[in-house]
């Protein structure tokens, strides 16, 4: 009588385990740097003279407490898990089936060469884009949460964010004022924009395993990268990353906080709105062309770059922190999955 075959215990990761891995290594480097993200995402929001990361970091304790350093974390949390695990879902997704299609077209036998910069970088483009699609709405409710609702001016302008205790902040709550206000395509603000972002990802995962393929090829015999040289190559590769494309990020943020919305009203009625009426009124929303312009005439090139220190301290730190913490969530992950497979193959 023939014996029925028992599940094998996997080797290596599939997309699914890679994506779980990567948001929960995502998650993590979140979470330990996530006041400094509250920080930034003020700083790039709000218009005007720059302030230091600390600066900020010491009004928000001053005025909110502890509690406004984390404003918006369970959001934040979920919009990085889904992001996250999107991304490394589809960027594993894409890259598996790109290198099996040229393995196909190689010799039997033959080692697959190296993906080239270009492959590496349309990978991770095309994963990034997918993964916006799907993951955006939750972002776009975080970055609410995290800037609350303009309520002072200084020069013309809202110069700081404070939130209406009457107002219902919550994630559901905020999800609804959109729906209501600007409807479900309200919850899509930024999407333009944030797939030009994908090159971002992009950018830092094909310079990192760019890299990362270099040294090991130069020390022949050695797999792995230990857990400091992952997070330099990491910080090296989100650096490159966010100088290249940190114009856009921070017209992102003004679109999805609608900030530049806010400023738009002050200049033409000299008034600010109330707070979640003016998108659905003025009929339109403010691009990202149209901020990076009036951003240029006011300030320059360099107001284009507001910001720019508190993305990379947060970013870098962040994302140093997920690629040196990745492989750790990756071997643990794998072995969740063989646990899973003999658990499967008792008869």
């Amino acid at each position: 009588m023939p014996t029925q075959s028992k599940p094998q215990p996997p080797q290596q990761l599939t997309p699914f385990g890679a994506a779980l891995a990567g948001a929960l290594g995502g998650c993590f480097s979140t979470a330990v740097v996530y006041p400094l993200d509250v920080a930034k995402t003020r700083i790039q929001a709000l218009p005007g003279k720059e302030k230091s990361m600390l600066k900020v970091l010491l009004q928000i304790y001053a005025k909110e407490g502890v509690e406004g350093m984390y404003k918006g974390f369970g959001a934040t949390m979920l919009n990085t898990f889904s992001q996250q695990y999107a991304y490394f879902f589809f960027y594993s997704f894409v890259r598996s089936a790109y290198t099996k299609r040229l393995a196909s077209k190689l010799p039997a036998g033959s080692p697959l060469p190296a993906l080239s910069t270009v492959a590496e970088l349309l990978l991770g483009a095309l994963a990034g884009g997918l993964a916006q699609i799907f993951t955006i709405p939750v972002s776009v409710i975080a970055t609410r949460q995290q800037v609350g609702r303009p309520a002072k001016f200084r020069d013309d302008i809202p110069s700081e964010a404070v939130v209406d205790s009457k107002s219902d902040d919550s994630f559901l709550g905020v999800a609804r004022e959109i729906v209501e206000e600007e409807g479900v395509t309200g919850l899509w603000l930024g999407i333009k924009p944030g797939m030009v972002l994908t090159v971002n990802p992009a950018i830092t995962y094909g310079v990192f395993e760019r890299v990362k393929s270099l040294i090991l090829l130069a020390r022949q015999g050695n797999t792995k990268l230990s857990p400091w040289l992952s997070f330099i190559i990491g910080a090296i590769s989100k650096t490159l990353a966010t100088v290249v494309t940190y114009p856009y990020i921070m017209a992102k943020v003004r679109i999805q906080a609608r900030s530049a919305d806010a400023e738009d009203a002050v200049e033409t009625h000299h008034e600010l709105p109330k707070p979640h009426t003016f998108h659905h009124k003025e009929g339109h929303h403010v691009g990202a062309l149209d901020i990076l312009g009036r951003v240029w005439k006011k300030e320059g090139f360099t107001g284009w770059y507001q910001g720019m220190q508190a993305q990379i301290t947060k970013a870098v730190i962040s994302q140093a922190l997920l690629f040196m913490s990745k492989e750790q969530f990756e071997h643990w992950a794998l072995r969740i999955m063989i646990g899973i497979a003999r658990i499967q193959a008792r008869p």
